[in-house]
């Protein structure tokens, strides 16, 4: 594309510079003057006027606040990506290159981190001494003078303690430290980083504890650095409790997430509030150890127990195993001595129970021998008395029996009247032929006449 200078303001040009440096109209004079009368510029004669306006116009160091995109170090050299995000869409609006030479960069670096605690690293929010730079081959880009550490340690305990408060607010914040302690720990699930330190020395009194057929460990890898931590540490949890639930029937006794070394700026990428709600909300403690005695994170903050290192978090699980095995041999030796006591007391109250249901079975024996003489002789009375009045009736019977006999009878005077050979009663029985048996012998008779004693007696 073809430039046309003349139809450039020096005018505008000129007020322009006098605006931002009052200073760099007077250097510049001369340069413009040159550059507008010529047909055309050249990208290296125009990018070296940028540069020298930018030199001249912005010679003086400014504060900036700034996010740390990324971060590389070459040969001594500290290279940034600097950013600026919209505050609700984290979208960015401003970034250039930064630079800290090396020559400084001890000294900044160095007295920054001594200061903060903090690493150097990306995700950072700080407040920076830059003085910009524009070089015609390698573009804009800022020096780095200087870097405030308390802002940056503002930003962080910022960020803290609104996660925090909102925690509190929406009632997470106790949730998980108000769970009760397990009685026994036997299965605990590991959430930590990969081949880390930490998990090592963790690992070590695990697996003796392991091996002595204690406590088993069911063992997550996740990321505990940059800005993918939180998430890696969700969906590591979030497939171990779903691996969990194949292959167990019961929940896990702890979940523990430990990290174990690594630079303490790392743990600003834990102060998540997703993470720490979901922390909150599990129906199992959660234990931490994340590797840090002075600092603390928002895991710290809402976790059942916290511990400064992984090391710390495994003593204290072999701890409460002991703990509670002591506890269960007092409370053995406790019940086996009350149950000693009780077998005396009752071994004592059986005796005595004994001897009274003897002595009142012996009395109950005397008194029933008793009652049973008197019952035999009550007895033995009533039956001489039956059997004597039963003689008596059957005497006056053989008497009755021997006075009714039919012989007896016939002697008197009676007969026995018989027709077809059987004895009648009734004149109605009787046929034209009768038998009458006498004392002496048999009359036979025919039947000539039958009176009624009803006739006769209708008669008279």
């Amino acid at each position: 594309m073809r430039y046309d200078s003349t139809k450039i303001n020096k005018n505008k040009i000129g007020l322009i510079c006098y605006q931002v440096n009052p200073f760099a109209t007077i250097a510049l004079s001369y340069s413009l003057s040159d550059l507008m009368s010529e047909p055309q510029l050249s990208l290296s004669d125009y990018l070296a006027t940028v540069q020298e306006i930018i030199r001249l116009t912005f010679d003086e160091p400014v504060w900036v606040k700034a996010e740390i995109r990324n971060l590389s170090i070459k040969g001594g050299h500290y290279y940034l990506e600097l950013a600026e995000k919209e505050q609700d869409t984290d979208k960015v609006i401003a970034s250039c290159k930064a630079t800290i030479w090396k020559f400084t960069a001890a000294k900044i670096v160095l007295k920054f981190e001594r200061e903060s605690g903090i690493e150097l690293s990306r995700d950072l929010n700080v407040l920076i001494k830059i003085k910009a730079r524009f070089d015609p081959q390698y573009g804009f880009s800022v020096n780095i003078e200087d870097i405030d550490s308390s802002f940056t340690l503002g930003d962080i305990a910022k960020r803290y303690q609104q996660i925090l408060a909102r925690l509190s607010s929406e009632g997470l914040l106790p949730l998980n430290k108000a769970l009760p302690t397990p009685f026994d720990i036997e299965h605990v699930l590991v959430i930590a980083p990969e081949n880390a330190a930490g998990l090592g020395d963790f690992k070590k009194d695990a697996d003796a504890l392991h091996q002595a057929g204690v406590c088993d460990f069911v063992y997550h890898n996740a990321t505990f650095q940059g800005n993918t931590a939180a998430n890696s540490i969700m969906e590591s949890l979030g497939t171990g409790l779903r691996q969990w639930a194949a292959d167990y029937t019961i929940p896990p006794d702890l979940i523990v997430i430990i990290r174990g070394g690594g630079a303490v700026n790392d743990l600003a990428y834990l102060n998540d509030y997703d993470l720490a709600a979901l922390l909150c909300k599990r129906k199992v403690p959660i234990w931490v150890g994340i590797g840090h005695e002075k600092d603390r994170t928002i895991l710290d903050e809402i976790a059942h127990r916290s511990f400064d290192t992984p090391s710390k978090v495994i003593a204290g699980i072999r701890n409460l195993i002991s703990e509670r095995s002591v506890e269960v041999m007092e409370y053995f030796q406790s019940i086996k001595l009350l149950s000693q006591h009780q077998i005396t007391a009752y071994q004592s109250q059986n005796e005595q129970l004994i001897h009274r249901i003897k002595s009142q079975a012996e009395n109950q024996i005397s008194t029933s021998h008793m009652q049973l003489q008197v019952a035999r002789s009550t007895l033995q009375y009533f039956a001489k008395q039956q059997l004597k009045t039963a003689s008596t009736q059957i005497e006056t019977l053989m008497r009755e029996t021997l006075l009714q006999n039919p012989r007896n009878v016939l002697a008197k005077g009676y007969g026995i009247v018989r027709s077809e050979n059987k004895a009648i009663r009734s004149i109605h029985q009787a046929s034209s032929f009768l038998s009458i048996e006498m004392q002496d012998g048999y009359i036979h008779a025919q039947l000539t006449e039958v009176i009624d004693h009803d006739e006769e007696r209708t008669k008279l």
